[in-house]
């Protein structure tokens, strides 16, 4: 296969709720010395908004899922981390994604020691100058809407605007049960936090309060009482970010597709075999078709890829993704471009290969394939 650079003539797994059901289920997804680093709530110059430059039509870009850790690894060094993600900055990987996993379990498959998402991207935004950063993602049912708009809002600003907020439900019955949570509700609960979320971060910092006090009734039984006892206190929210939050749904969070085409910038989803994935990416442009046929919605995939040592190694199909050598990974990855997928989010893994040599490699033999054509920057879609 022929593989040409990014440009406009070609069309880990994350927190993914949808991770466990049928593959067709749609009911229930600049320099690392700082020279050119901004810290100073302003974004970094000739950029643009972080949604245009990771996802771009035709192209594809490709992103990293925090920790980056050998397999069978729990124990995580947070610094290692940070040292990681200043070289994925540097070497020019194009986003990192941070997982929210609150509680570890013996029921559950993974047992790696995950630091709480904003701590860790608190860190990102300082360490690293022009990478994106992406929650992938936060468990909205599980978390006030308010404090998530708080967060989120706080980091876009202390990031210079480089987060994207990827939103999902989570799908662990036992987790919500121990946040006191219905698993039941999960639908109907992450619309109404989504709904939330969305109107404190939109430009009127628009506070959606969980109660409305009654407005108490005057000595005379009627209901006038003095002016503002009884009504809602008017709030905003604060800091104000440098550029709109975007938000993207991850995984299906109980919705159908043609919610989330309605509501997010885009889809995230996990790895499939093409041809399921295929129909997938169908089923998705086809909903963004019928509810915002004007709009740009992006498609990502988050996919597991085990760096074999020859880098003609060709692909072997693992859960989640693939045993692949660096120069074939380049096929597997155009032909997700080609198909439609905007951006990929690896969780990358090497058995007895230090993570940082892994990260060198990629960047010499893979991500030179997917730079953009010089005339992408004019033909990056409005979201």
């Amino acid at each position: 296969m022929a593989i040409r650079p990014n440009g406009p003539a070609g069309a880990n797994a994350l927190n993914d709720p949808d991770a466990r059901n049928a593959p067709n289920a749609l009911n229930d997804v600049n320099d690392v010395n700082g020279s050119n680093a901004t810290h100073d709530g302003k974004a970094p110059d000739a950029i643009g908004p972080v949604e245009q430059r990771i996802f771009r039509e035709g192209q594809l870009t490709i992103g990293l899922t925090l920790p980056l850790l050998p397999p069978g690894t729990a124990e995580v060094d947070l610094h290692a981390q940070l040292a990681l993600a200043e070289r994925a900055d540097a070497l020019g990987f194009d986003a990192l994604w941070i997982r929210d996993v609150p509680l570890n379990s013996p029921d559950y498959p993974d047992p790696v020691g995950h630091s709480d998402p904003w701590v860790l991207i608190g860190a990102l935004a300082v360490r690293t100058h022009r990478i994106a950063l992406i929650t992938g993602a936060i468990v909205l049912t599980l978390r006030h809407p308010l404090h998530v708009a708080k967060a989120a809002a706080s980091a876009s600003a202390l990031s210079g605007g480089r987060l994207v907020l990827g939103l999902g439900s989570g799908d662990r019955p036992a987790e919500y049960a121990a946040f006191g949570r219905q698993t039941e509700a999960r639908r109907t609960l992450f619309r109404s936090h989504w709904e939330t979320v969305a109107a404190a971060l939109g430009p009127d910092a628009r506070v959606i309060p969980d109660l409305v006090p009654p407005r108490p009734q005057a000595d005379d039984g009627t209901e006038n009482a003095p002016a503002g006892r009884g009504e809602a206190a008017r709030f905003s929210l604060l800091p104000r970010p440098v550029a709109p939050v975007p938000m993207l749904a991850v995984g299906s969070a109980g919705q159908s597709v043609d919610w989330i085409a309605r509501h997010a910038i885009g889809w995230a989803t996990y790895h499939r075999e093409p041809e399921v994935q295929r129909e997938r990416y169908q089923l998705w442009r086809r909903a963004v078709e019928r509810v915002t046929p004007d709009a740009f919605r992006s498609f990502t995939v988050a996919m597991r890829v085990e760096l074999a040592d020859n880098p003609r190694h060709a692909p072997e199909p693992l859960g989640l993704g693939y045993r692949v050598g660096s120069r074939a990974l380049v096929d597997v990855l155009a032909q997700l471009r080609d198909r439609g997928t905007h951006h990929v989010a690896l969780n990358l893994t090497g058995y007895g290969r230090p993570q940082a040599h892994m990260l060198e490699e990629l960047a010499a033999s893979v991500l030179p394939a997917f730079r953009p054509s010089p005339d992408a920057a004019s033909s990056i879609p409005a979201a």
